[in-house]
């Protein structure tokens, strides 16, 4: 089992990654031997992040990309096979939130939302599934959360349109697996990020959101890489529309 997650000669494409868990997600395909391809909308941070994949003498190529124009989902997906002859990985991490009750949430808001964490993850997922159908395999992993299950004051918007991921990953995966390829979710807790950081950087209430996780802590995003390359691999084979929770047993209550 020891060769299951040596990536060598395998490229993955990682959308949110110049920060936070799609940062981690890129670092860790590449210590694991892929090539790394860095989705984001802001070039500082994805050529920070390839920076690093080089000095630790992997590939990477950081390509800048708004997830809501198909175009550029189009060029995302032409570079990376331009640059590395395939697709074997896609990671659905990018995402959209805002921290508002429904009541005060304006319409732009829920749609922001529904356009970058479902309907842009639905138009890349279908250009990658292309290449990867040619190739007779594939791995598509979206980044959902806990909050796609359990509601939370404030975050209908994102826990909604990550639920509607959510399902999403189902039907990409009955849809697709005759076709070699495999489509899963991972979904992590409350997680250490800048996403999160208005909420947890006041110790009063980060000590609350830590009493009601069985595990008496907050996650890093590196807690989050271990269960996302052990669905690219070899050993998750079988495995297929299915949802891996990486929430210190969050849902356990």
């Amino acid at each position: 089992m020891g060769s299951v997650f040596n990536f060598s000669g395998k490229t993955a494409v990682v959308t949110g990654a110049g920060r936070g868990i799609g940062r981690a997600i890129a670092l860790g395909f590449a210590e694991a031997g892929a090539n790394v391809v860095l989705c984001s909308r802001t070039k500082a941070e994805i050529d920070a992040v390839a920076d690093e994949v080089r000095k630790k003498g992997g590939k990477a190529l950081p390509v800048v990309t708004d997830l809501t124009v198909h175009e550029q989902l189009e060029n995302l997906v032409g570079a990376a096979v331009a640059e590395f002859g395939r697709i074997d990985i896609l990671v659905n991490n990018a995402a959209r939130s805002f921290l508002r009750g429904l009541l005060d949430l304006r319409e732009d808001g829920w749609d922001k939302c529904f356009n970058t964490n479902v309907k842009a993850v639905w138009l890349l997922s279908r250009l990658v599934a292309r290449k990867m159908i040619e190739q007779k395999s594939g791995r598509i992993i979206n980044i959902t959360t806990v909050g796609a299950d359990k509601a939370e004051a404030g975050m209908a918007a994102y826990g909604c349109s990550k639920a509607a991921l959510k399902h999403l990953t189902r039907c990409m995966a009955k849809e697709w697996a005759a076709l070699g390829i495999n489509v899963n979710a991972v979904a992590p807790g409350f997680t250490r990020t800048d996403f999160s950081k208005p909420i947890w950087s006041n110790p009063e209430v980060e000590a609350i959101i830590c009493k009601v996780i069985p595990k008496g802590k907050i996650g890093e995003p590196e807690d989050v890489v271990g269960a996302v390359l052990f669905l690219a691999s070899d050993a998750a084979a079988y495995i297929t529309g299915d949802t891996i929770y990486v929430d210190g047993g969050t849902m356990t209550s």
